[in-house]
């Protein structure tokens, strides 16, 4: 595209960098908490990252700009919240891989953390999306758990998903009614 003064610029909306890898994930799962939010279903909510601010421009007071920040503690996972009287949380992660979900997606605090909301029996699971097969899993963390601690492998296969995961569908309000599925797991609660 030619812009004035002889400008060329590249279409860039099919460009996807690191940083907003997943997004698309995210606001699926934004768009759905707020959906359940909206009805009085569940309040379940992203977690903001733990950044300390320690420069900031001020040229006005509605101006002002961080210049300098940084991770105060390593984050645990996406999302959190409470839905029939039970703590819910869980990590949503995308992958362009077909055949695996690699491991080295998820940080070692992070499967700490789901170990321990599970031993105190929190709902605690993972939203994994195979971009390119356009799937989307629930696994539960008691099988990312069980999955971790028998295998060796640095990543979990896609039949894995098959067997062991619940297949999400694409819906338009919710748009990833993934409370559906929790509804089975912890009952009529």
């Amino acid at each position: 595209m030619n812009y004035p003064n002889g400008i060329k610029r590249k279409n860039t909306i099919s460009i996807l960098t690191h940083k907003n890898r997943g997004m698309t994930l995210e606001n699926d799962i934004n768009e759905t908490n707020e959906y359940y939010r909206e009805i009085d279903k569940a309040y379940i909510y992203k977690k903001p990252t733990p950044i300390k601010i320690t420069k900031v421009d001020y040229p006005s007071r509605d101006k002002a700009v961080i210049k300098e920040a940084f991770f105060t503690v390593p984050s645990t996972t996406d999302y959190n919240g409470i839905y029939k009287g039970k703590y819910i949380d869980f990590e949503a992660k995308e992958t362009k891989n077909k055949t695996s979900f690699p491991l080295a997606n998820i940080h070692s605090h992070q499967i700490e953390h789901i170990k321990n909301v599970y031993k105190h029996n929190g709902v605690v699971f993972l939203i994994i999306r195979f971009v390119t097969l356009n799937k989307t899993y629930l696994l539960l963390g008691k099988e990312f758990i069980n999955f971790i601690t028998d295998n060796t492998r640095k990543s979990i296969p896609l039949s894995f998903f098959e067997e062991h995961a619940y297949l999400l569908k694409d819906g338009y309000r919710p748009r990833l009614d993934y409370l559906k599925i929790i509804d089975k797991i912890i009952g009529g609660i």
